[in-house]
């Protein structure tokens, strides 16, 4: 199978649940080392009842329900999961700042679950799961930014 497709297949799974990207890759130990710290984070910051309420519109329910210290990690070890499995299933062709909107992803959800409780959106509170997904798109706009100027600098800097 082609890299790019291959690719885009792992980054599929890995979003789905992180551990499955790295079970495709066959890396089967770290696959399911993932699935269970999945499980573990999950379970313990009561992460897919606060889902569940959310998406049956009960947003206060959501933050009684979860615990926020645990659901803190969540954000850094899924959006790991998903570049470590993207990463291994390119190979050699990967940009040395691939790594860069997956890092800002991580980093803009876990504020965004920080500051969820006190952010509406046109006066609608999102809660601790809605909130923060939407934390994903400039997360991902400022990586994929930083990673455009640093490739254009690195490429400036080789041939210059």
């Amino acid at each position: 199978m082609e890299k790019r497709k291959r690719g885009l297949e792992v980054l599929l799974w890995s979003i789905a649940l992180p551990g499955f990207g790295q079970l495709l890759n066959q890396k089967y130990i770290k696959g399911f080392i993932f699935l269970v710290l999945e499980f573990l984070i999950n379970v313990k910051a009561n992460f897919n009842v606060a889902i569940l309420a959310s998406f049956n519109g009960d947003i206060q329910l959501a933050f009684e329900l979860i615990d926020v210290q645990w659901l803190m990690f969540y954000p850094g070890f899924y959006f790991f999961s998903i570049w470590d499995a993207y990463r291994d299933a390119r190979g050699e062709d990967t940009s040395p700042f691939l790594f860069l909107p997956f890092v800002f992803a991580a980093k803009f959800v876990t504020v965004g679950l920080m500051i969820s409780e006190r952010i509406t959106l046109f006066g609608v509170m999102l809660g601790p799961v809605f909130f923060p997904m939407l934390a994903v798109l400039p997360g991902l706009a400022v990586g994929f930014l930083l990673k455009m100027i640093l490739t254009h600098y690195d490429k400036t800097k080789r041939s210059g």
